[in-house]
């Protein structure tokens, strides 16, 4: 199978046209320094990846209640935000693009590392323990009320300005996938609320909206992406009736004309019953712009999936952890490294 389509360029919308259609994912590495500030390995780190159409970064919490993992970035302090800074500039001297992903892990936070009680859509616990310090059990969450979701949605909109008119990031993609806390809100296992934020699934995909709308009136939506995870797959229990959640918020995604819709999924085999199968497949089905797949695509089954128009862009993650060089070793045709755990201790 061909690679080519993959090197085509690819015009976003008028603001922006990336110089191919592989898109660094967004890859949770715990880099950051004392205070949560990009360190100089980090600007190193992407920079030998800016020849990818677009580098989305590791996920970068908003605010100080949004932590789940130790040593994750914010954009949220000057100090975080000139860290970013440098590594913006580094990207865009090698000739890249690079959006911000925006973060809050909701329920999935520790106070052991915010100091103050995690906050989700209902006071429902997860299950389990913090990815690399097992030692720390989930807590019950604070159910957010209406004044702190108002609160929410406008540290979503400084988030977004941080990142795109003070760090100079090209824009920035709404993480509301993965069981983090916009997700939470979109699923009946972890959103039992009865105000107007819940019940129904207008209700339920509110909040999302207010972030998409607020953030878009500080950036613009052609700077504006999202990721959504229809599927239940992480972090929360999946619900037959979660479908009609998305069926309700896709179309306004899709009417608010956003630079892209990103598919929150690590292994894009899987099948979901009450989507009729795959969650790309649901999405091109209810979703007519720039769609982004991922979930262990190679560059030949990428660039076949691409052909037949199931997306639009491809987001490539572990692989690029191995292969600083990606781009290059599949454009010259030649094999990538193999991905091990062993290289996540190598920043760069």
């Amino acid at each position: 199978m061909s690679t080519h389509i993959l090197f085509e360029p690819y015009k976003l919308n008028d603001t922006l046209t990336l110089n191919n259609r592989i898109l660094m994912a967004p890859l949770t590495r715990c880099m950051a320094g004392p205070g949560l500030v990009p360190t100089d390995a980090m600007e190193a780190y992407y920079a030998r990846r800016a020849d990818a159409g677009l580098i989305i970064t590791e996920a970068t919490i908003i605010r100080n209640d949004a932590q789940g993992y130790p040593n994750t970035p914010g954009i949220f302090t000057p100090e975080q935000i000139e860290g970013w800074s440098r590594v913006v500039n580094r990207v865009h001297q090698a000739g890249g693009k690079i959006f911000l992903q925006l973060w809050h892990c909701g329920r999935i936070a520790h106070s052991h590392f915010t100091g103050t009680q995690p906050v989700a859509p209902s006071a429902i616990a997860a299950e389990g323990t913090v990815p690399r310090m097992r030692e720390l059990t989930y807590e019950t969450p604070h159910a957010l009320t209406e004044d702190e979701i108002a609160q929410l949605v406008q540290d979503y909109a400084q988030a977004a300005a941080n990142a795109v008119a003070e760090a100079g990031f090209d824009g920035v993609e709404i993480h509301a996938a993965n069981g983090y806390l916009l997700d939470q809100f979109l699923h009946h296992s972890t959103n039992q609320r009865e105000d107007r934020y819940g019940g129904s699934p207008e209700n339920m995909g509110r909040v999302v909206l207010e972030v998409v709308d607020a953030i878009v009136q500080r950036v613009g939506a052609d700077r504006t992406g999202i990721r959504l995870s229809p599927g239940a797959y992480f972090n929360l229990e999946g619900d037959a009736r979660d479908r009609a959640v998305f069926d309700a918020l896709l179309p306004e995604i899709e009417a608010r004309n956003l630079a892209y819709l990103h598919l929150g999924i690590f292994d894009d085999s899987m099948t979901f019953d009450y989507l009729d199968g795959r969650a790309s497949d649901y999405l091109r089905k209810h979703y007519k712009g720039t769609l982004v797949g991922v979930g262990g695509y190679t560059a030949e089954s990428a660039a076949e999936a691409i052909e037949a128009g199931r997306f639009d862009l491809v987001a490539i993650g572990r692989p690029f952890i191995a292969n600083p060089d990606y781009i290059t070793r599949v454009k010259k045709g030649e094999p990538v490294k193999d991905y091990e755990e062993a290289m996540l201790a190598d920043l760069v």
